[in-house]
């Protein structure tokens, strides 16, 4: 959920909704985005996004966990004396903070949030998934908490040989250059403060080669060498793990095998006995 081009009391009550239609079975991830374009037509203030997701976030939580009736008079949202009346199964239904930086990562531990990675932002920023799965349980600690859950997403493609994995590198490059450089903030005269590490990262993509593509951005090989890379994003405190298999225009057909073979050959080694 892109948040601060919603009302939070709309999204309060949607996912509340959701969450009651599907028994208590899903998960509220919110970021506060990078594309300028996305915030334009709701008048939404992209330079405040960072104090703007936040205050959003706030009210979302307060909705789900505030007895009785609450009132909220911040910056961006004014309201007097309401009464969320629809609540969510879980108790609490907590978020998922999706992350690029340490601000996001402060907002998650300071509120006892969950957490999302992107495994090449962790590394770019903190030196590894690892070390950033580490920020943010001390992140946590120095707000006298042990953490909540740490999910991250992983673009993938499973290869038996080197052809086949260059392949899988090359369509990254092409959705990189075609999809994300054109909305990542990239002009130093107009990102917003909070959001100044995207130069980095545009130029780390512009500058991008197969050969660099690591399993710090892609997990790419045979299903054996792709279950090792998951074990140690898991022995790195990871608990869950979303798979990207259709990115950089891959035939359907590629995809839909892609999916059944990892089903097949990688599934297995991750399943806990009943």
């Amino acid at each position: 959920m892109l948040l601060p081009v919603h009302h939070p009391l709309h999204v309060a009550e949607e996912w509340a909704t959701l969450d009651l239609l599907s028994g208590g079975r899903i998960d509220f991830d919110a970021g506060r985005g990078y594309d300028r374009l996305e915030y334009a037509p709701f008048q939404a203030p992209f330079q405040d996004s960072a104090t703007l997701f936040a205050e959003g976030l706030d009210i979302v939580w307060r909705a789900w966990t505030e007895p009785g009736r609450w009132s909220h008079h911040g910056k961006y949202y004014q309201f007097q004396d309401i009464d969320v009346r629809l609540r969510p199964i879980q108790q609490p239904l907590r978020p998922y903070v999706a992350c690029f930086s340490r601000n996001s990562m402060e907002l998650a531990a300071r509120n006892d949030w969950n957490f999302i990675f992107v495994p090449f932002a962790a590394a770019m920023v903190y030196g590894s998934l690892a070390q950033g799965a580490q920020a943010y349980r001390e992140a946590c600690a120095a707000h006298g908490r042990t953490g909540r859950r740490v999910m991250c997403s992983y673009f993938i493609h499973i290869a038996d040989t080197k052809a086949d994995a260059d392949f899988g590198r090359a369509a990254l490059i092409r959705y990189s250059k075609d999809a994300l450089i054109a909305a990542f903030p990239s002009d130093p005269a107009t990102v917003p403060p909070t959001l100044r590490y995207f130069l980095e990262i545009v130029d780390i993509l512009r500058n991008m080669k197969p050969e660099s593509l690591t399993a710090r951005s892609i997990l790419t090989g045979s299903p054996a060498k792709i279950i090792d890379d998951l074990k140690s994003v898991e022995a790195a405190g990871i608990s869950e793990v979303i798979l990207y298999f259709n990115y950089g225009l891959k035939p359907d057909a590629m995809v839909r095998a892609q999916v059944d073979r990892f089903v097949r050959d990688i599934a297995p080694a991750f399943r806990k006995p009943i």
